[in-house]
């Protein structure tokens, strides 16, 4: 965030962010209602990208991308509810109301998990401020197309099962929905362990005016990023559910396949490359962990 943005208190910045959401989510219903529900994968699409839009209005206004951070998590479960209501040949079963308690679950506690961690609107991602500093003039544009709107098109990909599960499926509740529901709540509690894990270890530090210690206790014992092997656990899940409401949605594991890839090759090489910078024991870290695989020896 540039030196010149004005600051807010923590309280304000929840106001802002939440006014921010509310008017996205208006948006997005009124693109949807204006389109109709004839070919949901393209409703939800501009819907989406609506609500992108007006959040992208208030990072520019603000002059702060981290306004974007939560959309990742709350738009899922706003989708997954109102996809049921949309789709008139939809019929309310189990797999329904498990998809949407999962889901709802998982953007529920990601969501906390950002706001608990989040200081305000005095604070922008690391890797944005990077980002502003390498694109200078051309960082808005650059924030709109890569920080905006693809993370709002991985997403979108991701939720296409849903489409199937929550919509169109018509395949009987069998085996495969209870193998995806313990693989979407089981990944979403390693990311959510994880998480609680890398902030005590976080806190402890803080406290003990301790830098440079790598966290590799608990499940970060066994991989580097066990919080994103649980995100990406999660979207297969979802897929999973998409795959047993309907074969014919098969394709739909294009999301969670863009997702892993996304966090393997790009996630993990930034946030690993600077810890090499900062931790001068992280690439010797490196060599005994992988990134997302867990090796049950590695303690």
């Amino acid at each position: 965030m540039s030196e010149s943005a004005p600051r807010f208190s923590r309280a304000t910045s929840f106001a802002l962010v939440t006014l921010a959401y509310v008017l996205a989510l208006a948006a997005a219903v009124g693109v949807s209602r204006s389109m109709g529900w004839a070919v949901p994968w393209k409703v939800v699409l501009f819907a989406d990208l609506a609500a992108t839009l007006v959040v992208f209005a208030f990072s520019r206004a603000l002059d702060n991308s981290s306004v974007y951070d939560p959309y990742w998590s709350v738009i899922p479960p706003v989708v997954a509810l109102s996809i049921p209501m949309c789709t008139p040949s939809a019929a309310p079963s189990l797999r329904v109301y498990l998809v949407i308690a999962l889901v709802s679950f998982w953007g529920a506690r990601l969501t906390y998990n950002w706001a608990k961690g989040w200081t305000g609107l005095d604070h922008e991602d690391w890797r944005y401020v990077d980002l502003r500093k390498k694109t200078g003039p051309f960082y808005w544009v650059v924030s709109l197309l890569g920080l905006h709107s693809m993370p709002t098109v991985t997403v979108y990909l991701g939720m296409l099962p849903l489409l199937f599960a929550l919509g169109t499926g018509s395949r009987p509740l069998g085996v495969l929905d209870f193998v995806a529901a313990a693989v979407t709540l089981g990944f979403t509690v390693v990311e959510m362990v994880a998480d609680e894990q890398l902030r005590a270890f976080r806190r402890e530090n803080t406290e003990k005016n301790i830098t440079g210690a790598i966290m590799d206790r608990g499940l970060w014992s066994y991989c580097r990023h066990p919080n994103y092997l649980g995100e990406i656990g999660f979207w297969w899940g979802v897929y999973l559910f998409g795959l047993a409401s309907d074969p014919s949605a098969w394709w739909t594991g294009v999301g969670a396949l863009w997702i892993t890839v996304m966090f393997a090759t790009i996630s993990i090489p930034m946030i690993d490359k600077r810890s090499v910078t900062r931790r001068p024991q992280y690439a010797e870290h490196m060599k005994r962990l992988g990134a997302l695989i867990p090796n049950p020896f590695a303690k």
